[in-house]
């Protein structure tokens, strides 16, 4: 059953039915238009006829409407007339209560589509009308029923009161090697492991007040690379944590991806007064894990609202949802190619990636000595690293240890948010990196230098030394000769 809410009823006793004299009465048989302002596609408004009567213009200019009767536009059960209605309501000897439990709407007089603007339903008679949108129309959609309408009709406006709550979600980007946080915004990177900082924000309508029974649920799903770690959400609204007043559930999908789902079913029922400047804020975090997508695809998060959407039945059934609001969290990898000072592949290194976290490096990742000449580091927030080359190939130089800097700029305030820039700085050490932004990857050749070739026995080394050697016994032999020649002759 159709019924018409307190918010009609205000509006309708907002209006004084009286007979007067005086009046200016309107030609019978003349029809009217009202306008409706602030209306938007995707409406079908439907104008029933509460009452009709004659309709004329006191002294002071106000529209009045005598002879009341009941429109065409319902069914009142009552044995009451529509005029002795419209006095008791007036008089306060009827309640609103007690008029809703008789009254049920028919058939609408006129059934008009809305346009972007304003929109014009024309031919009305003279009368009492309640303009509704048409049930059903706006269910399960990013919209909200219009709020009951009633005018008398005489060529004359009525604003459309319509309004939906709004969605947000933010994550927190950290830096560990500058040790700096950002505010709440819609992109970050992360090395995986890492917990990231989420937020949700959830808005009242306008018309929350003409709600009896408010539905408010979360729904948050999460791609495959992070992991949720049921009950760590948190749920205030204002200082007030109302976390028990929300059912939460955890759903892993087929994909891999994880749905979250915080749902309230009566809001407006656990005691905390709500206005159109409430807001239900959710914060949590969870972790990027091995499954993490490297590079500008990124690892995405999105949420919606889904809310209550009709006023005229106090919130009962039928549900409307915001759109989806996205962020994403990237991370990258480092690709170290083993060659030798000819460019060519080799095996037999080890290697330790450090970052610097708290003025000091620690471990993200080593490989053992073995056949491989490619080593991935994957998975890399941006920061400040080392690159330590723990084993050497036989016959080759150690490498000084590589310093170097990983940055990447993202959109911080974008619906979509993409990766736009990606970039390796070295600071210690030799190496320089090739970045493909698409993939998250930076890769540089790490070169181990052949060692100094020393004289070994029997060489061409050794052969010379003999032969200064035998030289230089020759010499001094000829000399002793000479100084005992030369001895003897002094004789």
């Amino acid at each position: 059953m159709k019924r018409i809410t307190k918010h009609l009823m205000t509006l309708l006793l907002s209006v004084v039915m009286v007979m007067a004299m005086g009046l200016i009465v309107f030609a019978e048989g003349t029809t009217y238009k009202l306008t409706l302002t602030g209306t938007a596609t995707g409406h079908t408004y439907e104008a029933y006829q509460i009452f009709r009567g004659d309709l004329s213009n006191n002294d002071a200019g106000d529209k009045v409407l005598s002879n009341v009767q009941w429109g065409t536009g319902v069914n009142y059960t009552g044995t009451e007339s529509a005029a002795d209605v419209a006095k008791a309501l007036g008089a306060g000897t009827m309640s609103i209560a007690q008029l809703e439990e008789k009254l049920t709407l028919t058939a609408p007089v006129k059934t008009v589509t809305s346009a972007k603007g304003s929109t014009v339903i024309d031919g009305l008679a003279a009368g009492y009308y309640l303009v509704k949108d048409q049930d059903g129309t706006q269910k399960n959609t990013s919209d909200a029923y219009t709020t009951f309408i009633v005018q008398v009709v005489g060529d004359t406006e009525a604003e459309v009161k319509s309004d939906v709550p709004t969605v947000e979600k933010k994550v927190k980007d950290a830096n560990d090697s500058e040790g700096e946080t950002s505010d709440w915004q819609d992109s970050a990177d992360a090395d995986i492991n890492d917990d990231v900082q989420y937020q949700i924000t959830g808005t009242m309508p306008d018309n929350i007040a003409d709600y009896k029974k408010y539905t408010y649920k979360f729904t948050d799903t999460m791609s495959k690379g992070l992991t949720y770690t049921a009950k760590n959400a948190k749920i205030t609204i204002g200082e007030k944590n109302v976390t028990s007043s929300f059912t939460e559930n955890v759903t892993t999908n087929d994909d891999g991806s994880t749905t979250v789902t915080w749902t309230c079913d009566n809001l407006k029922g656990i005691g905390v007064m709500l206005d159109a400047n409430t807001k239900v804020v959710v914060t949590y975090s969870a972790k990027l894990n091995e499954n993490a997508v490297i590079g500008a695809a990124g690892n995405p998060n999105k949420v919606d609202l889904t809310y209550s959407n009709n006023p005229n039945k106090s919130g009962d059934g039928e549900t409307g949802k915001t759109p989806e609001d996205k962020n994403v969290v990237f991370t990258y990898k480092t690709v170290v190619n083993k060659i030798d000072q000819d460019k060519k592949s080799l095996k037999g290194a080890a290697f330790k990636l450090e970052k610097e976290s708290d003025g000091t490096y620690k471990e993200v990742k080593s490989f053992t000595a073995g056949d491989e000449t490619t080593f991935e580091f994957d998975g890399l927030d941006d920061g400040n690293y080392r690159l330590t080359e723990t084993t050497t190939p036989a016959g080759y130089n150690t490498i000084t240890p590589v310093k170097f800097t990983i940055s990447a700029e993202h959109d911080t305030e974008l619906g979509d948010p993409k990766l736009t820039k990606l970039s390796g700085n070295v600071t210690t050490g030799e190496a320089t990196f090739t970045v493909d932004k698409d993939a998250g990857s930076l890769t540089t050749d790490i070169v181990n230098k052949k060692g100094s070739i020393l004289p070994s026995t029997g060489g061409r080394g050794t052969t010379m030394i003999y032969i200064i050697g035998a030289a230089l016994v020759v010499m001094a032999g000829i000399v002793l000769a000479m100084r005992k020649k030369m001895s003897s002759k002094e004789s």
